[in-house]
């Protein structure tokens, strides 16, 4: 049996923006795109987000995501449990609402084609230097509560669990089909990890990677991996909750970033953009990178193996 070419399904999480996730449900063509909106968002945002999208593109049922909410990790599984049963994907990438890739849908995956087998996430083991004094111990030793953008913590210790090994990183990554399949069985088989984690810190930032990081839960990641975020991040060195949105003015640094002969795995997607700040650019970088060279296709086209969409 022929084994499909290497591409990715797309989870998208988004909950504002329906021009611009629109917009990078285009340009992620032809890949399967499985799109979640925070149940939270005005039905009216909601329908000019979604309706008439195209056939590969699968609407995840709709639950309340938000800051630093443990529901965020739970979009993100509904997306690996939709794309691990309705495409043959090689791989499956997380993105948010803003982001958008810097490459062709072939130049995505030839590069996960070299790497079918690995997952590409930044993985650090707690406690991490970037995280604070404690290098991000305390997400995890105490209780946790998102109120309005600001951080409730319980001042009493809890108990951690022993048997896993703590980790952070960035939600948006891209894993190989076999890990995302592993961290789906993990949960199946501890629900004690879901309820740990339901009142950890900005629990997408740790449950994935401290999955993946513990190798009783996923053998052989260590080896399977490569630790390279595929993400351009315009952070710019002040200290901000979330990355700044990206203008023209950033298009140097966004096409650098993307063709500099010194970096060795290019970096495949971006963010963060809105359709009110970073029209233009967008325009630049679907020229640089061929993006968006075909109208989309109607809804209703049918679709065969990832990548390929039937006549």
């Amino acid at each position: 049996m022929a084994i499909s070419p290497a591409a990715p399904a797309c989870i998208v999480l988004a909950h504002e923006d329906p021009a611009h996730v629109r917009r990078l449900v285009e340009a992620l063509d032809p890949f399967p795109v499985f799109l979640h909106c925070d149940v939270r968002t005005p039905e009216s945002v909601f329908r000019a987000m979604t309706d008439g999208l195209p056939e590969r593109v699968r609407v995840l049922p709709r639950i309340a995501t938000g800051w630093a909410r443990w529901e965020n990790v739970e979009a993100e599984l509904a997306g690996y449990r939709a794309a691990l049963a309705e495409t043959d994907a090689s791989h499956v990438a997380v993105l948010t609402g803003s982001d958008y890739p810097l490459a062709s849908s072939g130049e995505i995956s030839a590069l996960l084609e070299a790497h079918r087998d690995d997952s590409f996430v930044d993985v650090h083991p707690l406690p991490f230097a970037a995280w604070g004094r404690d290098g991000g111990v305390a997400r995890m030793r105490f209780r946790h509560w998102a109120w309005r953008k600001h951080m409730l913590r319980l001042p009493v210790p809890r108990r951690v669990p022993r048997d896993v090994v703590f980790a952070g990183g960035s939600q948006l990554k891209v894993l190989a089909r076999h890990h995302a399949a592993d961290v789906v069985a993990v949960v199946d088989q501890r629900p004690d990890l879901v309820r740990f984690w339901r009142r950890t810190w900005i629990a997408d930032e740790t449950f994935v990677p401290s999955v993946l990081n513990t190798p009783s839960l996923v053998p052989g990641f260590a080896e399977e991996h490569v630790p390279h975020a595929l993400w351009w991040i315009g952070w710019d060195g002040t200290a901000m909750k979330s990355p700044p949105w990206l203008t023209t003015a950033d298009a140097g640094r966004v096409l650098e970033r993307r063709t500099a002969s010194d970096v060795d795995l290019p970096h495949v997607f971006a963010r963060k953009f809105s359709t009110e700040r970073s029209s233009d650019l967008l325009d630049v970088i679907d020229g640089a990178f061929g993006l968006r060279q075909h109208a989309p296709r109607t809804a209703g086209a049918p679709v065969g193996a990832v990548g390929e969409v039937t006549p």
